[in-house]
């Protein structure tokens, strides 16, 4: 990799980091917009390793051609990044709006078609620093050492170049520390740039002949512009996105009034009491399991089933377009608003933390002063 390729590589993964850590501290709004789904960072990572996998599948097909040996690890990698990317927008699911297995709304706190959020969090933790530090530091270092470097060549293992270590370096940080919050959505783009330069790297050098060609920076910027380009449209496109008649929104409010009368009965039932407290934002069904409320089972919103409301949807509480319903409450020392939401037919959240916003849909609980036994 050529010297000007590589550091302009380098701070372009770390400046994604110095970026997302000013707007933590300056611009909090955009900061917080910016890592929600479907925003330009989540299609941003998307890209960012779909296009490393066609940049890796196109060096492993030089490598075979140039050297004869079969490309396991090439083919590896390509494979590794395709999945990370169609992982991180679930397999396409918000976008088509398809209803995913069963295992996977019981079993995914998110309630979508991806393996990561199935596994436990100190496993899938672990997985991601291996694979950073693993491929991304100790690999390349070793396959520096020309004993080390002629075995892996003969193994048909390529490193990628010992000039993006420090990239790698600087999202393991960003992994480890957590210095924000969301920092995992930020270390998974530092991820994908790393991926991609890597990909495009040897992909250029195995397809010339000797002296080889190494990346520059012209190719480096381009394929990032394209990333963001990428990201950004189809941000715009979640956001333009409206695939609802007027019939389907009519259902999503219908049943976000029987989701309404239940928490409203339970509450009398409690002398008043909702059965919430400040602060808590969560998914209606991961809300139903860890709380342990039994109520939502046998309410207004599970009668609903007898009027032609699927099992699955009644069952883990999702909303006509596939996505699940939420319960917000947000506390302030003069305020608390509680309400019931979907994200709507753009399937993405528009809503703040005190309001409904967009085409978000929902319900209010609670608007006054908290008290002492909120």
């Amino acid at each position: 990799m050529g010297i000007a390729g590589a550091v302009l590589a380098n701070v372009l993964i770390l400046g994604t980091l110095a970026l997302f850590s000013w707007l933590n501290e300056h611009d909090f709004d955009a900061f917080y917009q910016s890592l929600q789904e479907d925003e330009w960072l989540e299609w941003a990572t998307f890209w960012g390793f779909f296009l490393a996998a066609v940049a890796l599948g196109v060096a492993a097909l030089r490598q075979r051609r140039s050297t004869g040996l079969w490309p396991w690890f090439l083919a590896g990698v390509a494979s590794f990044c395709f999945v990370v990317g169609m992982e991180e927008i679930s397999w396409g699911q918000r976008v088509l709006g398809y209803r995913p297995p069963a295992y996977f709304l019981e079993h995914n706190f998110q309630q979508e078609l991806n393996v990561h959020n199935v596994m436990a969090r100190d496993l899938r933790m672990l997985a991601v620093k291996v694979v950073i530090l693993g491929y991304g530091v100790a690999l390349p270092l070793l396959a520096a050492m020309p004993p080390v470097g002629q075995l892996l060549a003969r193994l048909a293992v390529v490193a990628p170049p010992v000039e993006l270590a420090p990239g790698f370096a600087a999202a393991y940080w960003t992994y480890e520390t957590y210095p924000f919050k969301f920092s995992g959505e930020v270390t998974e783009f530092m991820m994908a740039l790393g991926f991609l330069f890597a990909g495009l790297a040897r992909a250029r050098e195995l397809g010339a002949p000797m002296p080889r060609r190494r990346l520059g920076p012209a190719p480096v910027a381009l394929s990032t512009a394209v990333v963001l380009a990428l990201g950004a449209a189809n941000a715009w496109a979640s956001r333009a996105q409206r695939s609802a008649s007027p019939e389907t929104m009519r259902t999503a409010q219908a049943e976000l009034a029987a989701l309404k009368r239940d928490f409203e009965t339970r509450a009398a039932a409690s002398g008043g009491r909702l059965p919430s407290k400040c602060g808590l934002h969560k998914r209606l069904y991961s809300y139903r399991r860890k709380y342990d409320q039994p109520f939502l089972d046998r309410g207004d919103f599970a009668a609903l089933k007898e009027q032609g409301l699927p099992e699955e949807r009644a069952e883990f509480f999702l909303d006509p377009w596939n996505s699940p319903y939420w319960l917000r409450d947000k506390c302030s020392q003069s305020r608390r608003v509680v309400f019931l939401y979907s994200f709507g037919p753009n399937r993405r959240r528009d809503s703040s933390s005190w309001e409904i916003r967009a085409d978000d849909v929902g319900v209010g609980l609670v608007e006054r002063a908290p008290t002492r036994r909120d």
